[in-house]
């Protein structure tokens, strides 16, 4: 980003969006930039945590370097490791180059050819700082004497034997990957075997700069150009990384020879809200995205997920991309599956479904790794979206049933269980959640074809919740249910209480509560109402989306994106009043939902 003098201010084009005349300013008097385009706004600091994907006191210890500062340390053991750290960045820095001077030596024949085989070019080559490791066991430490042995092995460049000799070169043999923190400040080095041996990848031990679970493998230069691409991408292998950064796509990282861990994924989701995992076509490579699958249940919040990129199978994103191009592999990336449906697909694979017994053990499979969500919105959605699933598996959906209805709704919307779980908002929300759990105590057998619409329902009381969950549980469990078996559930569950509150349905007029009705009629108008309160959430969620687009769009782009807008509004209230109609007096009587 260059930035031009412009009065007693600075401008240039924004480097949060893509924009062709220069919006973003930088006041220097004042000690802010803002954008008038995207709105973003902030500081220096603000500026590298939103930019370069720093952590703050990263960002910090940035600036005061840039400016000679020095930060205070909060006491002499932090004094005393900041200053260790400090040597030993120098230490990697100088091996990273002398394995570099290595690579472009004599010895460094093979491994030249190793690489151009592989089609990597020179100008690539030097961007990601490859080097040789020699294939004996005492150069660098030679050539490094001036740090000491001491500060060698604290590195991790030597090994120092439990009996007391002389420690000796860690990488032998090897081409050697720089492993670098957000900054760009050599931390570790991962080692390929150029000749035959085991293992194929050595990594550097952990060290007072590197710690494997919490560091990725090109995250400096990937970390802004996911800014541009708004994506990062997550493949298995070091080589991996290289060939698509070579083919254009600079936005990828990959973990160290180990699962995905909750720190690497917390670190992605500072760069995307939902990496794409894009490993192996094979067992192992599918393996591992169960895993990093398994790894971020648990952590699911609002708007932060995963998307799940399909190789073919026995190829890895280098082969693809060598045989196939980077059209057919931007495609790929494309047809990403969501978290939920990649948790579903991998569950549906692990045996047949032939049995009464095989389907149980599905269904409660799928309900566990609901379960394993902390967020219970997400959790909710998940359990809503696997009944919903589960339903056109087992029994088909009508055509024309409300649940097929909705089921084509989000299908075509793309709206994923984890971005339904942050738009919950609905007319006379406490009135209409009550009555709904009400009708749905009374109609049970309605909870799994209309679960999706069930996960909908925004409920603020929490023994409500309780009591939404649990239906969608139970339908997960046993399938069909009746109003006696659903009431034993409930029960079970201690809910008891909360279901007598449910019961008090004097001042609940809805239709489908009316003594008299039959039981036919509830049920459809019951049915209505959970597919008009989905489209209706649903609606909310494309309203905010489009909101957020008007936000940033081009003044010549305005006028478009309001008048979407406006539809979208119009659209709701025209939900919002159909919902109205269902009930046959109007309702004055707070409830807390």
């Amino acid at each position: 980003m260059r930035l031009q003098k412009a009065g007693r201010e600075f401008k240039a084009c924004c480097p949060f969006h893509k924009e062709k005349t220069p919006s973003f300013t930088v006041n220097d008097e004042k000690g802010f930039y803002h954008c008038f385009g995207c709105g973003a706004h902030g500081d220096a600091i603000r500026f590298l945590t939103d930019a370069r994907g720093l952590a703050f006191m990263d960002a910090v210890k940035e600036l005061a370097e840039q400016a000679g500062m020095e930060l205070p340390a909060p006491d002499p053991r932090a004094q005393a490791k900041a200053e260790r750290a400090a040597g030993l960045y120098e230490v990697m820095d100088a091996a990273a180059g002398w394995f570099v001077d290595q690579l472009e030596g004599v010895e460094g024949g093979a491994a030249r050819a190793y690489l151009k085989e592989r089609g990597i070019t020179e100008a690539t080559r030097r961007k990601f700082g490859l080097g040789l490791a020699p294939d004996t066991r005492g150069k660098l430490k030679t050539a490094l004497k001036r740090f000491g042995n001491a500060k060698l092995v604290e590195a991790g460049l030597l090994i120092a034997p439990e009996d007391g000799k002389e420690p000796y070169d860690r990488f032998r043999g090897r081409l050697m990957f720089p492993i670098r923190d957000p900054r760009g400040r050599c931390i570790a080095f991962s080692g390929r075997i150029i000749s035959a041996g085991e293992p194929k990848y050595l990594n550097s031990p952990d060290t007072p700069l590197f710690d494997k679970g919490r560091s990725l493998f090109n995250i400096d230069n990937a970390g802004p150009a996911s800014r541009d691409a708004k994506r990062i991408i997550v493949v298995e292998g070091q080589m991996d990384v290289i060939a698509l950064d070579q083919g254009g796509f600079g936005e990828t990282v990959a973990p160290l020879g180990t699962a995905l861990t909750e720190a690497q994924l917390n670190l992605l989701w500072r760069f995307s809200d939902n990496p794409i995992i894009c490993f192996d076509g094979d067992a192992a490579g599918k393996k591992a995205a169960i895993r990093a699958a398994d790894r971020a249940l648990p952590i699911l919040r609002p708007g932060k997920s995963l998307l799940f990129c399909a190789m073919p199978i026995d190829q890895d994103p280098d082969d693809f991309m060598a045989s196939a191009g980077k059209p057919a592999f931007e495609k790929l990336l494309s047809e990403s599956a969501n978290l939920s449906a990649f948790v579903w697909k991998s569950e549906l694979e692990v045996d047949p479904l032939t049995t009464p017994e095989a389907r149980a053990t599905f269904g409660r499979r799928l309900r566990d790794r609901a379960k394993a969500i902390v967020e219970e919105d997400i959790r909710v959605q998940y359990l809503g979206f696997f009944n919903a699933q589960l339903e056109e598996l087992y029994g088909g959906l009508r055509q024309d049933s409300p649940g097929a209805r909705r089921h084509a709704f989000h299908k075509y919307q793309g709206v994923s269980p984890e971005v339904l779980a942050i738009s919950q908002h609905g007319i006379d929300q406490a009135v209409i959640v009550r009555a709904a759990l009400e009708g749905l105590r009374r109609h049970p057998h309605l909870i799994a074809d209309s679960s999706e619409a069930i996960a909908l329902l925004w409920i603020k009381n929490r023994g409500w919740r309780q009591v939404r969950e649990a239906m969608l549980i139970a339908a997960l469990e046993s399938g069909p249910l009746d109003k006696a078996k659903l009431e034993t559930k409930l029960q079970a569950e201690g809910l008891g209480s909360t279901l007598q509150t449910l019961q008090r349905t004097r001042d609940l007029r809805f239709s489908f509560l009316r003594d008299g009705q039959g039981e036919n009629e509830a049920a459809r108008d019951l049915a209505d109402v959970l597919d008009k309160m989905t489209a209706g959430a649903s609606f909310e969620a494309a309203i905010q989306n489009a909101f957020r687009r008007a936000s940033s769009a081009d003044p010549e782009e305005w006028q478009e994106a309001f008048a979407e807008l406006e539809r979208l509004y119009s659209l709701k209230r025209e939900s919002d009043q159909a919902l109205r109609e269902f009930s046959w007096q109007e309702v004055d009587v707070a409830v807390e939902a």
